[in-house]
């Protein structure tokens, strides 16, 4: 079958792979229909983790059940199917408690597994004609028959729960005011998600003009950070009670300074730490790694990042922060989505072939030609 394959930083390729095959009597194998890059794939596509040239990626995946493993009985084959990134048990302690991205059972000493990510476990990714989804009861989420929605559900794989999950680790509520610093498709998700919550304003902080726009169109404030420090632009028009009451990081590891000419590892969560009021709450999706070759300076290479801890306690904030356990929100979003009530494919920019691929690999690393949202059809 055809799947893209991991090379060498900046390069990926449409290959020929062995079909999976079933490994376990809980498994599934799913024809995919749809499959997304995501903005997490170019940290392995730029080089920027240990990925080993050949691994196949992608994590947001969803497709048709074609044959199943003899103890799966809630799944059967012809069934549409979503599966979260997290590729969990469904029965450890943290599985059994709603944090399926932290599964202590499908990856031996690490909490939490993923289709085609590296230290994520052995499973292969996506973005590939087919793939093997273990503990499939647990793992598939159904879908109603047919085409419908097909690019509103692919994004409950990942972004879309992630987004949403930003805002429950911030606590956002009715009538609150809420910073999303990235307007990337998660920040995206995480201000459209602030909508649903019943937020009262939702300000979105990035320099990119289409995605400022998309931000402006679902009912956000945009703030432009090339213009002038976002948190004051912020606060400025927060009043007296200097600052919003909730921010979201949805840009994570490879923020960038003001110029948006150098990376700063910190400058999101400072940011947030300005523009949040005292005793307000922070939500911290955005991916932080405990280690990255490619940082601009040695603390920042092993993970540790200077941030204004002192600042933070002295004006009372509290941070949430995690990759999101996708089951806990997917079938209640997807519910929305059936209901009319959520259409999160307004932050898909392209659909493609999979042959084009390492195209769009190039394209959307560079951010040209509006690149923001790729989903692959096999």
């Amino acid at each position: 079958m055809k799947a893209v394959v991991y090379k060498k930083p900046y390069e990926v390729a449409v290959e020929e792979v062995p079909e999976p095959q079933l490994q376990h009597s809980n498994d599934v194998i799913v024809r995919i229909t749809s499959a997304a890059i995501c903005g997490s794939d170019l940290h392995m596509y730029e080089g920027r983790t240990a990925a080993e040239p050949g691994i196949v990626f992608g994590h947001e995946n969803m497709g048709v059940v074609e044959q199943t493993g003899d103890g799966v009985t809630g799944i059967k084959q012809g069934d549409r199917v979503v599966m979260p990134f997290n590729v969990a048990c469904g029965f450890c302690v943290n599985c059994v408690r709603g944090y399926t991205g932290f599964c202590l059972t499908v990856n031996p000493g690490f909490a939490g597994g993923a289709y085609g990510y590296v230290s994520m476990g052995p499973y292969s990714g996506g973005q590939a004609e087919k793939l093997r989804v273990p503990y499939a009861d647990f793992n598939c989420l159904k879908l109603p028959p047919g085409t419908d929605h097909e690019l509103d559900f692919v994004l409950l794989a990942d972004i879309f729960p992630t987004g949403y999950h930003g805002c429950e680790l911030a606590e956002v509520t009715l009538g609150e005011s809420v910073a999303v610093f990235g307007a990337g498709p998660v920040g995206l998700m995480a201000a459209y998600s602030a909508l649903l919550r019943g937020a009262a304003k939702v300000f979105v902080v990035d320099r990119v003009p289409e995605r400022l726009r998309k931000a402006e169109e679902i009912g956000a404030v945009p703030i432009d950070f090339s213009r002038g420090n976002a948190a004051q632009q912020i606060v400025e028009q927060c009043g007296d009670l200097g600052g919003v009451d909730k921010g979201v990081d949805a840009v994570g590891y490879q923020a960038h300074s003001d110029s948006g000419t150098r990376e700063e590892p910190a400058v999101v969560l400072n940011s947030l730490i300005e523009t949040v009021r005292a005793t307000g709450m922070l939500g911290v999706p955005g991916l932080y790694v405990p280690a990255d070759p490619g940082a601009p300076d040695e603390q920042s290479k092993q993970g540790m990042l200077l941030v204004a801890i002192g600042r933070m306690f002295e004006k009372g904030l509290r941070m949430g922060t995690g990759q999101c356990d996708v089951k806990r929100y997917n079938a209640r979003l997807r519910d929305l989505i059936i209901a009319g009530r959520a259409k999160p494919s307004f932050v898909v920019s392209h659909e493609l072939s999979l042959d084009e691929a390492p195209m769009a690999y190039e394209k959307f690393d560079k951010r040209v030609d509006g690149f923001t949202k790729v989903v692959l059809h096999p």
